[in-house]
């Protein structure tokens, strides 16, 4: 996604709200979140701001840019911000991993090792929130990994559910576009 409108519209936006979730149900201090598809840093900067280490990773080079031009400078010691694809990324231990509507642009052959690599940084509690997107989604297509709601649960079977919401309806996208939205916003315990 290389459209600088996304970013314009999404830079500066509050953090989102499950990701603020995940913060709280982690019911202690964080040391370590990891970021996949950050973008122009919404999520990453109040990780940051909460005093925490902070590897953010996207593959457009815009979006790192943005990013690390928003981070104060005594703050930029906790940050690694790499422009990769976040699929051949190795992921150290977290208290969070983050991924706000970033997991269904992986594609579906490399989403299996991606997930395990997510569930072993997570391992002894560490907590999962992000979006993955459904059948009915306008944006559903075999270059994309989409879940049936079966399918998303199956995914989070060994993990102790927060929040699981399904949205499945009509909704303007950052650019300003209509879409049918067809998604599943999970919050995550790993046991």
């Amino acid at each position: 996604m290389t459209d600088s409108l996304y970013y314009d519209r999404t830079q500066g936006a509050p953090p989102w709200p499950v990701l603020l979730m995940a913060i709280e149900a982690l019911g202690r201090p964080g040391n370590r979140g990891i970021d996949l598809g950050c973008g122009a840093g919404r999520d990453t900067l109040e990780m940051l701001r909460r005093g925490w280490e902070v590897l953010a990773i996207d593959r457009e080079p815009e979006a790192i840019e943005r990013l690390l031009g928003q981070v104060p400078p005594d703050q930029l010691p906790r940050l690694q911000a790499r422009c990769a694809r976040f699929e051949d990324c190795e992921l150290p231990a977290a208290d969070v991993v983050n991924s706000a509507f970033a997991l269904p642009f992986c594609a579906p052959a490399d989403f299996p090792a991606l997930w395990q690599r997510i569930d072993e940084a997570l391992a002894g509690g560490g907590i999962f929130c992000g979006n993955l997107f459904g059948e009915r989604d306008d944006w559903a297509g075999p270059e994309l990994s989409i879940f049936s709601e079966d399918q998303v649960r199956q995914l989070f079977a060994d993990w102790e559910l927060l929040h699981f919401e399904v949205i499945d309806r009509e909704g303007s996208t950052a650019r300003g576009r209509t879409k049918r939205w067809h998604l599943f916003s999970v919050v995550a315990r790993h046991r």
